[in-house]
């Protein structure tokens, strides 16, 4: 599992151990090496950041900060992550982010969580209005041109930061929102939403909730040992 912050991603091995029954993980990031602290701290987030006009991606640090990302400054550091996981003996490695991603050059199968969630999502929710919520405002437009060209219903889009202090308010507000303008299926499009901002998710709006990280890894795993 290659991340686009940081390893070990404490915060998911509470909701993603139930899928891993039978699979070994490895788990790298593509900051591994990156300092975010001291006088450097500043230029490392300038270094990784997202170019002008460009939608921002986010992610987690190893404590638990946050920090906003680029795709040009994140390539060959997820190069880098990926060949590491080959490394350490892994048969396929699972990029862990719903952001799109070019192909990665691998010796080994690299699955990527983008299309995983999209085509479950796809499956699940058939011609029903779907609202995704997503990270950022920055990234509103572009998450709903993306899931517009592949869902035949109406696609919203409400942000809410996983990383926020509030981030469970954030969530249920986004939720309910998305609800009101009559979505049918939410879908939690960030694999830093966990469980219980999905189920905050669900009691806010009353709707089934999609969680990308769930999606993901129970995907992958599934193809992984078949």
């Amino acid at each position: 599992m290659v991340t686009i912050g940081q390893a070990p991603r404490t915060d998911l091995a509470g909701d993603i151990g139930p899928y891993l029954a039978g699979v070994r993980p490895v788990e790298h990031g593509a900051l591994d090496a990156d300092d975010f602290d001291g006088p450097d701290g500043d230029r490392t987030r300038e270094a990784v950041g997202p170019e002008p006009g460009e939608a921002p991606l986010i992610s987690r640090l190893r404590d638990g900060r946050s920090v906003l990302l680029g795709h040009e400054a994140l390539a060959p550091r997820m190069r880098d992550a990926v060949a590491r996981c080959e490394a350490d003996g892994a048969s396929a490695t699972l990029l862990l982010c719903t952001g799109n991603f070019p192909p990665v050059p691998a010796t080994r199968p690299v699955l990527y969580a983008e299309p995983l969630v999209q085509h479950g999502v796809r499956a699940l929710t058939g011609d029903d209005p779907v609202g995704i919520v997503c990270p950022l405002p920055a990234q509103r437009a572009d998450v709903e041109r993306r899931w517009s060209l592949l869902l035949p219903g109406t696609v919203r889009a409400e942000p809410a930061d996983p990383y926020a202090g509030d981030a469970a308010d954030r969530v249920a507000a986004a939720a309910r929102t998305l609800a009101h303008r009559g979505s049918r299926w939410l879908v939690l499009d960030c694999i830093g939403y966990t469980e219980a901002l999905r189920a905050a998710a669900a009691e806010a709006a009353g709707l089934p909730v999609l969680l990308a990280r769930a999606l993901a890894v129970r995907l992958a795993t599934e193809a992984a040992l078949g």
